[in-house]
């Protein structure tokens, strides 16, 4: 079955950086786009990122363009969100997403947080 798993996360100060890895299993990671997300506290889950099958092809939400980098590594079946100058407002839980065989899978999550 498909799996979605993210380590890491963290406390880190604004301005810092934090890279996400997520590990994928139970499909062809290959093959499929990836996506990250994010959930703030009472907020709604918001897109951050997405990258392309092979990764030549990269979207980014506005509030993370120019900050956030979206990679993958398909021999590793991994996706990874790299994210630099970090702020406070960015202080949120970030899951990686698949959408296979037309349902979207999810990680369980990872809480960032970005204070002094």
């Amino acid at each position: 079955q498909v799996q979605l798993v993210e380590p890491g996360g963290g406390l880190v100060q604004p301005g810092g950086s934090l890279r996400l890895s997520c590990a994928a299993s139970g499909f062809t990671f290959s093959s499929y786009a990836m996506n990250w997300y994010r959930q703030a506290p009472r907020k709604e889950r918001e897109f951050v990122a997405r990258i392309g099958s092979t990764g030549g092809w990269l979207n980014y939400a506005d509030s993370v363009k120019g900050r956030f980098t979206i990679s993958r590594d398909n021999a590793k079946n991994t996706v990874y969100l790299q994210m630099n100058s970090l702020k406070p407002e960015d202080t949120a839980v970030y899951s990686c997403n698949v959408l296979y065989s037309g349902r979207g899978y999810w990680g369980q999550g990872t809480q960032v947080t970005v204070s002094s």
